[in-house]
C-alpha cells in the first residue's frame, strides 16, 4: 500500500481539475460499505476495472481507497475507521454506470467474472444488474438516444 497523501496546505502535482463555479454541485465521491476493503478493492480494480485512485491510511486506525469507473468524473471511496462514513456493508442500492453499448459492457463484465444478469428493456432504457461481494448493488444503464 502506497500512502499518496499531500499535506493540507499543498496541491497535487496531479490537481488538473477546474474550479468549481459558484452556484454548481459535483457529486464526485460515493461511501460504499464493505466489510474488506481488500477483497473490494480487488473487486473494483480487477473485475470492473475501476482505477484506483488512493489507498492511503492517513492516521492509524483509518483507511481510505479511491476507485474511479472508467471514463467517470465520480468516485467512490471505501473506507475504515471514519465515523462519518460509518453504513452497514451492503446496503448501497442501484448505482447506476452509464454505458454507450450494454450488450459488450454486460459481455465484458461477465468474462471478467462479474456475476451479471440479462439485458432488461424497462420501457426504452436498458438495465443489466450486478452485486459487489458484499451485496451492495449496481446496474448498467443504457439509454439509446444519449
Amino acid at each position: 500500500m502506497t500512502d499518496t497523501s499531500t499535506p493540507a496546505n499543498e496541491v497535487p502535482e496531479n490537481a488538473g481539475n477546474p474550479p468549481v463555479p459558484p452556484g454548481v454541485l459535483l457529486l464526485e465521491l460515493v461511501p460504499v460499505p464493505v466489510t474488506d476493503i481488500e477483497r473490494a478493492k480487488a473487486f473494483y480494480r480487477d473485475r470492473l476495472g475501476f482505477r484506483l485512485d488512493v489507498d492511503v491510511n492517513p492516521k492509524p486506525g483509518i483507511r481510505v481507497v479511491q476507485l474511479t469507473p472508467p471514463g467517470s468524473a465520480c468516485s467512490i471511496t471505501l473506507a475504515e475507521g471514519l465515523p462519518t462514513l460509518d453504513m452497514p456493508p451492503g446496503t448501497l442500492r442501484g448505482l447506476h454506470l452509464v454505458v454507450a453499448d450494454i450488450e459488450a459492457s454486460r459481455a465484458e463484465l461477465a468474462e471478467r467474472g462479474v456475476e451479471i444478469s440479462e439485458v432488461e428493456d424497462l420501457g426504452g432504457v436498458l438495465y443489466a444488474y450486478f452485486a459487489d461481494p458484499d451485496g451492495n448493488t449496481w446496474c448498467l444503464q443504457h439509454m439509446p438516444w444519449r
